[in-house]
């Protein structure tokens, strides 16, 4: 879950009157993400267009599988194999010597 600071979360009501000035801070980095409330409930997180840039390519890479460093079996068994409950040929590590 994401963590806001507390001047970085606005009523849709404050976002409204302060837009211009929000949307400086976003713009210069002095702010990194506005949370928007309606009815005391996060709606709308507003972010800079570079940042929004930077989370969409990530996106893509991960799409593409250039963010694929472990294969699936692998990442299935990633829990079982530090408890030794794997029985893979890959597997030969001695566990018990760590």
């Amino acid at each position: 879950m994401v963590r806001y600071a507390e001047h970085e979360l606005f009523s849709i009501t404050t976002f409204t009157k302060q837009i211009s000035t929000l949307l400086g801070a976003i713009k210069n980095s002095s702010i990194e993400k506005i949370g928007i409330l309606k009815n005391n409930r996060l709606e709308v997180v507003v972010l800079s267009t570079e940042e929004y840039a930077r989370l969409k390519k990530i996106e893509q890479e991960s799409q593409e599988g250039k963010w694929s460093y472990w294969q699936d079996e692998e990442l299935d068994n990633f829990g079982k194999i530090a408890i030794g409950l794997s029985h893979h040929n890959y597997d030969n590590e001695d566990y018990s010597k760590w």
